[in-house]
């Protein structure tokens, strides 16, 4: 289960934050006050220690590796999430910082946040690739993405039960511009012949395609659910049972939605201080699914270095272990 609180003062020394709130669309904007150090990659370890610990546990048990491998043992090829390509880490990365972000920060409509798990045990590709590797470490590959909502977040009432969930979309790019914020948000340019004569516009498959089309109750609940039922089922009974109700073909009870969005990555080389990407004092037109809305923009220098610094630095003290 995750239990790490976000590393709350050391994200306020690396980040300054530009917060607006208007109605039901809430905007962050973070820029770096310096470059990551030593001292910030290691002050989010442990947070990203704790949102990978469940999946780890269920790949490695699937790949038959023991958690705490010793030199001789096989299954140190494939460690999760160490081993996986950089473009699968940068992924987990806008994912890992999204509930990072919903705990350590207040978003539109303040709501406490809580995070009792991540969802990556249904990354199913890493799952394979992992199995595979500790068999034979020379078959590397690119690994797809997981499928569904980044993470799920929720807001429980005095007696326990769900009263609104986040679920979050987060896209990283090396370096951001106009040209890559539309591509992502409203997807690529594509030829048409839509009206006659051959045109080119947008394929109208982005982010906001996406979370306009969004149901109501997405799979995340359930897999949600499931996960507390095998590892909690005394502790969040409450929440168990509310999620049976929410997640009810016939009548179910309504929970509010609240959609997140992250952009991370290199900011423009001609923005200027304070310039985000999205706007932010109105609600994006493009967005019409009617819930409370946030958008959060984390543009940071260097970030392909913090993600390997601190992918390759998850669990090292088990990993020093190993190698003696």
């Amino acid at each position: 289960m995750h239990t790490c609180p976000p590393p709350r003062k050391q994200l306020r020394k690396w980040l300054t934050e530009y917060s607006t709130v208007v109605s039901n669309y809430g905007h962050i904007l973070f820029e770096e006050k310096a470059s990551v150090d030593d001292d910030t990659r290691l002050a989010l370890t442990p947070y990203f220690e704790s949102a990978h610990l469940d999946a780890r546990e269920c790949f490695h048990k699937l790949a038959r590796i023991s958690l705490h491998p010793d030199g001789d043992e096989p299954g140190c090829d494939g460690q999760y999430p160490t081993c996986l390509p950089l473009i699968t880490r940068k992924g987990l990365f806008g994912e890992v910082m999204c509930g990072m972000i919903s705990e350590a920060f207040e978003l539109v409509g303040k709501h406490e946040w809580i995070i009792p798990v991540f969802l990556f045990r249904h990354h199913e590709d890493a799952g394979q690739y992992i199995y595979t590797l500790n068999r034979d470490p020379t078959r590397t590959r690119e690994v797809i993405g997981r499928k569904g909502d980044d993470f799920i977040g929720i807001v429980l009432d005095e007696d326990g039960a769900i009263i609104r969930f986040i679920a979050g979309e987060a896209k990283w790019r090396a370096t951001w511009n106009p040209s890559s914020v539309k591509t992502v948000m409203l997807g690529p340019i594509v030829a048409s012949t839509e009206g006659g004569g051959e045109k080119r516009a947008r394929a109208d498959n982005g982010v906001w395609f996406e979370l306009n089309r969004a149901l109501s109750v997405p799979l995340g609940l359930e897999q949600l659910q499931r996960i507390l039922i095998e590892r909690e089922p005394e502790k969040f009974a409450s929440v168990i049972s509310s999620l049976d109700r929410i997640l009810a073909h016939r009548s179910p009870v309504k929970v509010e939605r609240t959609d997140l969005v992250l952009l991370v990555g290199g900011p423009p080389a001609s923005r200027k201080p304070g310039q985000s990407l999205i706007e932010w004092e109105a609600m994006p037109k493009e967005y019409t699914a009617g819930r409370d809305l946030q958008v959060v923009e984390i543009l940071i220098e260097n970030g392909e270095d913090l993600i390997t610094g601190l992918y390759d630095s998850l669990w090292a003290k088990e990993k020093a272990h190993a190698v003696k």
